[in-house]
């Protein structure tokens, strides 16, 4: 049974292993309220991830540590359970999706661990794991729906209370559901006012059907940037604990997601994966209710982006957000149009990123031509206005 003196053990044994990380103020992520960043994404590892594989493997029997360890994850686990082995000098093998960034198993067997890929998602390495460690006598590290994992990651919100004595609402990411179940049973039980709001990606709504439909359900398919919380089924425990503690789990866009890792990169300074800015895009967005004067913390759970798709984020990020926007004008093919147009944008501030000037086009006629322009703008106000001016000058813009 998972207790509060449990978790305040769990805090205990994790001075030995993980960084303490700072809540921050963070007024610029919803003028409306008072937001906090809980900044797990600088832990050891990169990841919350950490608290609730240490705890687990420090509660082991000698028996069970020297059969070593097998886990499942998307990544992050699979980095925590590799240090915590290797720390407690255990043998692990780690299941992960073949999909999972190259950084995050590249990391992980820099901890020590070997690695299995398996093809599709994290449920398919959780049924590889399972078969391995039913053939081989490994014992298993789960990575949300065990007692121990989610005590560890409990212990967030024993700290999250102790650096925001005034906080109203805590809001956490949702994939498996542990670090919720953690948070949200030391948060209540502790001070039962403050509510707990867990987020989602729209594209793996798993613990948000499940709630809504009063039993656990399993997602044929999950698609999300938020490689982190990719889960078609929560857990047995960490459901119930849900339904129990948490007040609400919303969801999120990807387009969302992206907004706000580049908020958080241009704003805060801080580097955070998908799954770790649903929170925050949570906030940004206005999904949860009732925000305005409150003092909200909002969990940034792991910062371990896979570099090669972070510039294809940040672009649906400065998109999302009215920082860039694509033109296509038709113009009369004669001298003197491409000057006007940028005369035009030029004088609103706007910054030409690129430019293409097309002669044939089988949808105009034949004295016509299109000019597609890439612009960095500052919001939507500034699209629109420049979007104003090129028309009232008589430009026709197509899209």
């Amino acid at each position: 049974m998972l207790t509060l003196d449990k978790i305040f053990d769990a805090s205990n044994v994790l001075k030995e292993i993980i960084r303490p990380t700072a809540c921050i103020f963070a007024p610029k992520v919803n003028p409306d309220c008072n937001v906090y960043l809980k900044t797990e994404n600088l832990q050891v590892t990169g990841s919350f991830k950490v608290r609730g594989a240490y705890y687990k493997i420090s509660q082991l029997s000698d028996e069970e540590k020297a059969h070593g360890v097998i886990a499942c994850s998307a990544g992050n686990h699979a980095q925590g359970v590799a240090l915590a082995a290797s720390k407690n000098g255990i043998k692990s093998l780690i299941c992960l999706p073949d999909g999972a960034p190259i950084s995050k198993v590249e990391a992980t067997k820099g901890y020590g661990a070997d690695i299995c890929l398996v093809p599709g998602v994290y449920d398919d390495a959780y049924a590889e794991a399972i078969r391995l460690r039913d053939e081989k006598g490994y014992t298993f590290i789960h990575p949300f729906d065990d007692e121990n994992v989610i005590a560890g990651q409990g212990t967030i919100g024993l700290e999250i209370l102790n650096q925001v004595t005034n906080a109203d609402i805590v809001v956490v990411p949702v994939g498996g559901g542990g670090l919720i179940s953690g948070v949200a049973f030391a948060v209540k039980q502790l001070n039962p006012r403050v509510r707990v709001y867990g987020v989602q990606a729209e594209g793996a709504p798993s613990m948000v059907r499940s709630l809504a439909d009063g039993k656990i359900e399993c997602l044929d398919s999950v698609h999300t940037i938020a490689d982190g919380i990719k889960v078609k089924e929560p857990g047995e425990n960490t459901f119930e604990y849900c339904k129990k503690y948490v007040d609400g789990v919303v969801t999120v866009s990807d387009d969302e997601v992206s907004s706000a890792i580049l908020h958080l990169i241009e704003k805060q300074k801080l580097i955070a994966e998908g799954a770790g800015a649903v929170s925050v895009a949570a906030v940004m967005f206005n999904k949860i209710p009732d925000l305005k004067g409150k003092n909200v913390v909002c969990l940034v759970s792991g910062g371990n982006i896979d570099v090669t798709i972070l510039s294809r984020v940040i672009k649906r990020g400065l998109l999302k957000s009215g920082r860039s926007d694509t033109l296509t004008i038709q113009l009369e093919d004669k001298p003197g149009q491409l000057k006007g147009v940028s005369a035009i944008i030029s004088d609103l501030g706007g910054n030409v990123v690129s430019i293409h000037h097309e002669r044939a086009s089988e949808e105009s006629d034949i004295t016509e031509c299109l000019l597609r322009i890439v612009l960095e703008t500052r919001n939507y106000d500034h699209i629109r206005q420049i979007r104003s001016e090129l028309t009232k000058e008589g430009f026709k813009i197509i899209d």
